[in-house]
């Protein structure tokens, strides 16, 4: 696997195409799968005051899909990679103007959804500070998972849940035809979409060599998290994975 500052340049590289290239190689999907994980995440901050984290937020997609979902929690979107924080301010710029325009009440104000920088492997956040961590296609890029794992169960409340959504293991019968495109033809509309090939194939290996959703639960488990169970979406090419923090 690359290192840390190696993904960070690739992600840099494709920031300005991300969306668009997620849209395309995944046929749409990616929408539903965004929507699904936010929902989940949004039942667990109905409280006053609750705070949600998404970690490698990229462009921002789960974090604004929680301001919809949880129209009164405050969301944080951190990542180490800066042009894609640059792309997920722009989001939110835009989004204020249009909110301004039509004299809607603003989900993206200040106080309710905020993007800075943040590492995985340190988040800037103190112990027990987040009633929810949401991270989408992330775990899957982090040199030091364990670390990365323990990172998450550290800042999480007692009682605060993990919302993870991360490619997995399709179905038996699926797994020849989409594994062909995902090492074959994934990497050639890639590089028409953004022009960076080398990225996306990066993205068909580390998604051919991520643990099954059993053996990731175990990962979870041994990091600290109870009560850890997983859903699979699309004959299994992503699962939503929920654990909590013992109250």
């Amino acid at each position: 696997m690359p290192d840390g500052s190696e993904i960070s340049l690739m992600f840099g590289r494709i920031a300005h195409r991300y969306d668009l290239a997620n849209l395309l190689l995944s046929g749409g999907l990616c929408t539903r799968w965004t929507r699904r994980l936010a929902r989940a995440a949004a039942g667990h901050l109905t409280g006053p005051g609750a705070f949600a984290v998404d970690l490698a937020t990229g462009s921002g997609d789960v974090a604004f899909a929680l301001a919809r979902f949880a129209p009164s929690a405050r969301i944080c979107g951190l990542d180490f990679c800066e042009p894609m924080l640059q792309e997920a301010k722009k989001r939110l710029a835009a989004a204020r103007e249009t909110t301004l325009h039509a004299k809607k009440e603003d989900i993206t104000a200040p106080a309710r959804i905020t993007f800075r920088h943040g590492d995985c492997a340190a988040l800037p956040l103190a112990d027990a500070s987040a009633d929810v961590v949401t991270i989408a296609y992330g775990v899957r890029n982090l040199q030091d998972r364990p670390k990365g794992l323990r990172e998450i169960h550290r800042v999480l409340r007692p009682g605060g849940s993990a919302f993870i959504l991360e490619f997995s293991q399709p179905a038996r019968w699926f797994s020849p035809p989409y594994y062909f495109y995902v090492r074959h033809i994934l990497p050639t509309l890639a590089r028409a979409a953004t022009g960076d090939r080398l990225a996306y194939k990066y993205l068909g290996d580390s998604i051919a060599t991520f643990p099954p959703r059993d053996k990731f639960s175990r990962e979870l488990l041994d990091a600290g998290f109870c009560e850890v169970r997983s859903t699979a979406l699309t004959l299994g090419i992503v699962a939503i994975h929920h654990a909590r923090k013992t109250a």
